[in-house]
């Protein structure tokens, strides 16, 4: 049994699922149960479970995108820019601002605010890639651009927009699910496909541990950052879409601030290491829902607003420790001494 236990330990995702559970756990003490309360209203599902998944949307499509970035030894800060400017793109053509000719077309604006976000990352790995820029300092540049873009695709406003079938990208529902998830689970087994059914993954992980022995073996390290950076602009416009659609519009100095920040803290809890090398996609996804259940249980618990961010810290700063393999050595080291000298 404790081998088995020792077994699990070492899966990326058991401590990041066990840090969840424990967190809705908690949830469901405190609140006596009804946290865990679901109902049924016109055939859709309601309840804070769910108001987790769906919330937590964003959050996991970008994690999706932005793990491969991270296990190269990489990283993209532009992402919350990136949102910005695909809400931007698909508001303004559906209200009409921008290519009137279109009619308001909801189809046309997804396609080119999926589009644009394609662009931004290939204008990331680009600078990476290609003209060898450090990660962090190319995507601060589109981090810095990509607002200002934003704010001259809408002229500087917030422009709101009357259309059902956009709004359908985050209120609608499926089967009683938010159709949110549906968009997640469709990128989680497109990306799984590719990178476990494929050399892919295996070519992400050698170039995250060493990216100078992987091109002398054959590995096309820049055409794997090209396409790894891509993929992460796609997905950061992807979550711009879900959330211009929960707003009902394009809000370019909100939409998606500092959701890079959480987007990295989810791949780190999700045990990617900063510095490259193994990942999991599954765990960054559970790592985005951690820090999702984190902000609706200390909401729901009714802590200030002005506190909340110092809540959160403090607990994220726990389940770090939690998984940190030297602290809990060096638990295990303390404890070891104690019993031997009780003994």
């Amino acid at each position: 049994m404790s081998q088995k236990l020792k077994q699990l330990g070492k899966n990326q995702i058991f401590w990041p699922l066990v840090v969840l559970l424990a967190i809705l756990f908690v949830n469901g003490i405190v609140s006596g149960g009804q946290f865990f309360e679901m109902r049924i209203v016109d055939g859709h599902l309601y309840g804070r479970l769910i108001d987790i998944l769906r919330n937590g949307s964003k959050l996991m499509v970008l994690a999706i995108g932005i793990t491969m970035a991270l296990a190269t030894g990489g990283t993209d800060i532009s992402v919350g820019s990136v949102m910005a400017i695909s809400g931007a793109v698909a508001c303004s053509i559906v209200d009409g601002r921008i290519l009137p000719g279109a009619s308001g077309s909801v189809t046309v604006a997804i396609v080119l605010a999926l589009l644009a976000g394609v662009l931004c990352g290939l204008w990331n790995g680009v600078l990476i890639a290609k003209v060898k820029i450090q990660p962090i300092v190319a995507t601060m540049i589109l981090m810095v651009a990509g607002r200002g873009i934003a704010q001259l695709i809408t002229e500087g406003k917030i422009v709101t927009i009357n259309s059902d079938a956009y709004y359908f990208i985050n209120g609608g529902y499926i089967l009683g699910l938010p159709f949110p998830l549906f968009i997640v689970a469709f990128a989680f087994v497109l990306i799984m496909l590719f990178t476990r059914k494929t050399a892919f993954g295996l070519f992400i992980e050698a170039i995250g541990v060493n990216s100078v022995s992987s091109r002398f073996t054959g590995i096309k390290v820049d055409r794997i950052k090209l396409i790894i950076y891509t993929f992460s602009g796609l997905m950061a416009a992807v979550a711009g879409l879900i959330e211009s659609a929960g707003i009902k519009g394009a809000d370019c100095n909100n939409a998606g601030l500092l959701i890079e920040l959480d987007a990295i803290l989810s791949v780190a809890i999700g045990g990617t290491s900063l510095f490259g090398g193994r990942f999991s996609i599954p765990a960054s996804v559970v790592g985005a829902l951690i820090i999702q259940s984190i902000s609706t249980s200390v909401l729901a618990m009714g802590v200030a607003p002005e506190v909340t961010l110092v809540v959160k810290s403090l607990i994220v700063v726990v389940i770090c420790l939690v998984q940190s393999k030297k602290f809990k050595e060096a638990i295990a080291r303390k404890f070891s001494r104690k019993v031997v000298k009780e003994a």
